[in-house]
């Protein structure tokens, strides 16, 4: 058996039908002993986000905002448009729905991760901070060598999901539409991406406090123009979202057709992969976070959910929907820029090829921190600046390599650091409630 076939195979159990129940199931249990924190407190979290997101309280590297803004770096990626893409392609229009209910328990999953994240994070040698699951699995549980496997994976992942997959993404679109040498894409990436890592994560935090809202917007934006233009659509596609996630969708234009498992199955999978609940990256970079209140930080990390899949997420379902284009037989992101340039001739294509490069790049900035703690976290941060220049020559590299096993072998270490993960938030659930009552009879 090739390697790639033992991966593929070890991929179906990670991302399989049980770890998604598992990751589901995390956050509904946390909703239950939170009481449901996620409606009861989302309104107070935005107003948390707006009040004190800038503010800086007590010791840490970045302000909350900078630490929320670096971990939907991250996650705001090619999930959003690729995947979201995928979701329908595969499971039809109600793979929407249980998206959305992955990500509802999502923000359960995602605020106990960064309440943890910061209440054991670390002051390392150097004055800064270092957390995450790594952290609370070694000092919560006492399971030193968990964490140290969580830190592993999560370093290896780094070097394909939040590297060289990306430049490789990118350097492929602006091949393609723009016809611009992968070598050319792949030596930029790796500049732009080595002059924001070089300055830690205190100018990580500054980069992503700028470009994650305009690249939000951005993509927003172009996401709206099309609902405008196909406002009268909006019912019929929700409509489709609602009645396919209980009820098999048939086979329609260049559409297959999708039974309700596939809706579920595909629309949890895809909604994991592009919130990242539970899967333990977010919390590195809330752990960094200027603050004294961990549950204060644990509810706007939470929003972070609620911006990547109830709003962009949805944003591109619906433009997929109301244009037509989930019948044309697409899938990935050619899906998502045959409807964007349907609907917006010339000028949404633009906005899909754009707006994937600018998510790829800041996947690798918040990629790029992760990866750094996570090896910090093994080796000490004498390995600190090696990885960061060995880092961006993963990027520079990856540009022009056929990257399907190293997208595989990643995908696998991505998925895999939600085991440890798991096992910290649910064994360290009891802590969790009761530093969430404490903070909250506080307010």
């Amino acid at each position: 058996m090739d390697i790639g076939r033992l991966i593929s195979i070890i991929n179906s159990y990670v991302w399989g039908p049980y770890m998604l129940l598992l990751l589901v199931g995390t956050g509904v249990y946390l909703s239950i002993r939170l009481k449901f924190i996620q409606f009861t407190k989302l309104p107070y979290a935005l107003g948390l986000l707006i009040r004190h997101g800038r503010k800086e309280e007590g010791t840490g590297d970045i302000p909350p905002v900078q630490a929320l803004t670096t971990a939907l770096s991250a996650t705001i990626g090619t999930g959003n448009i690729a995947g979201v893409a995928t979701a329908i392609f595969l499971g039809g229009p109600g793979a929407v729905f249980w998206m959305w209910v992955c990500a509802v328990f999502g923000m359960a999953t995602k605020f106990a991760e960064a309440v943890l994240a910061v209440k054991y994070r670390h002051v390392l040698p150097d004055g800064t901070m270092q957390g995450g699951p790594m952290r609370y699995i070694s000092e919560g549980l006492g399971q030193k060598w968990l964490g140290w496997l969580f830190a592993l994976m999560g370093s290896i992942a780094a070097f394909g999901i939040g590297s060289m997959v990306q430049s490789n993404s990118v350097a492929v679109v602006l091949k393609e539409h723009w016809q611009v040498p992968e070598t050319l894409t792949g030596i930029t990436l790796a500049l732009m991406t080595g002059v924001v890592i070089i300055g830690g994560i205190k100018r990580i935090g500054k980069v992503t406090e700028k470009i994650v809202p305009f690249m939000g917007i951005f993509y927003i934006a172009g996401a709206l123009a099309i609902l405008c233009v196909h406002i009268h659509q909006i019912p019929e596609a929700l409509s489709l979202i609602l009645k396919h996630a209980f009820v098999p969708a048939s086979a329609t234009g260049g559409f297959a057709g999708a039974a309700v498992s596939q809706a579920i199955r595909f629309g949890v999978a895809r909604g994991v992969f592009s919130n990242e609940a539970g899967l333990g990256s977010a919390p590195i970079a809330h752990a960094a976070a200027k603050t004294t209140n961990a549950v204060r930080q644990g509810l706007i990390a939470m929003t972070g959910v609620f911006f990547d899949t109830i709003i962009i997420c949805s944003m591109t379902a619906l433009a997929i929907l109301t244009t037509g284009a989930w019948k044309s037989g697409l899938t990935s992101s050619a899906l998502t820029y045959q409807a964007f340039e349907t609907a917006l001739p010339g000028t949404g294509g633009m906005v899909v090829t754009v707006g994937l490069a600018i998510f790829a790049y800041s996947t690798m900035l918040g990629w790029a921190y992760y990866g750094e703690e996570c090896v910090e976290y093994i080796f000490g941060i004498g390995a600190r600046m090696p990885y960061r220049f060995i880092f961006c020559l993963a990027i520079a590299f990856g540009a022009f390599q056929k990257v399907n096993l190293v997208w595989n072998f990643s995908d696998t270490m991505n998925g895999a650091m939600a085991i440890p993960n798991l096992i910290g938030l649910l064994g360290l659930s009891g802590i969790l409630v009761r530093e969430t009552k404490k903070s909250l009879r506080a307010t």
